[in-house]
């Protein structure tokens, strides 16, 4: 079968440092694009790369690159006060989760969706959890689409892709809501980074970390997370 193409314009980011402040400052530009990015955590956390994009920009096209190329499991982080406005609760009453990860309870939009599954039908659920115009009764419970309840702090809290994401979309002047997926080997393992680097050259993708991000919040944002 044929596989998808990169987003259109990914070509463009090719040129970007891998890691360090640039990397940062690179995101942050194909993040404002529409473009998806790469993002690792630390060897000791998961040690995964995430596909990350900010959740006003999803469409089909660029949904359906990162279901390719990923899990599956299509996420999006929304801060504790969105996931209140939509009245989402926690998907399960005790977390065990080892990361903590804060899954709610996933959605699908009701109208203009079928079953919610395909590339196209996520990437309206996502948009219409980006837009803050957007209220509860809009989405069906369960769905296709999980959203994660990212900490007030972002990622000077928890160092995780949730935080990531999110914190990368203020920066960007975007909606804190960002999608976010594990990157996948074709034998369906965990990419890690010596798999991540030919990835993301070969798609022309920014590839950086979570440390990065860190750094950066630190060093050029007076250590205070940014706001929309």
């Amino acid at each position: 079968a044929q596989q998808p193409s990169p987003p259109r314009g990914c070509s463009l980011m090719a040129q970007q440092a891998q890691f360090g402040r640039e990397s940062i400052l690179a995101a942050i530009e194909a993040l404002k694009a529409g473009k998806p990015i790469v993002v690792t955590d630390d060897e000791s956390r998961e040690n995964e790369g995430d596909l990350i994009l900010a959740g006003e920009c999803a469409t089909a096209e660029n949904i359906g690159f990162i279901v390719r190329y990923s899990s599956g499991v299509i996420c999006v982080s929304l801060p504790d006060e969105r996931c209140q406005a939509l009245e989402l609760p926690p998907m399960v009453v005790n977390n065990e989760d080892p990361k903590g990860t804060a899954f709610t309870v996933s959605v699908d939009l009701k109208e203009g969706t079928s079953t919610g599954i395909s590339a196209a039908d996520r990437a309206k659920t996502i948009r219409a959890l980006a837009d803050p115009k957007s209220g509860p009764k809009l989405f069906n419970r369960p769905g296709h689409v999980f959203p994660l309840r990212a900490r007030e702090g972002g990622v000077l809290e928890r160092d995780g892709h949730t935080e990531a994401s999110g914190d990368l979309c203020r920066l960007a002047g975007l909606q804190p809501a960002g999608v976010l997926c594990e990157v996948v080997n074709d034998d369906g393992s965990m990419a890690r980074v010596p798999d991540l680097i030919p990835f993301c050259k070969e798609h022309g993708l920014v590839l950086t970390s979570i440390a990065d991000l860190i750094a950066y919040i630190k060093s050029d944002c007076g250590g205070k997370i940014p706001t929309k």
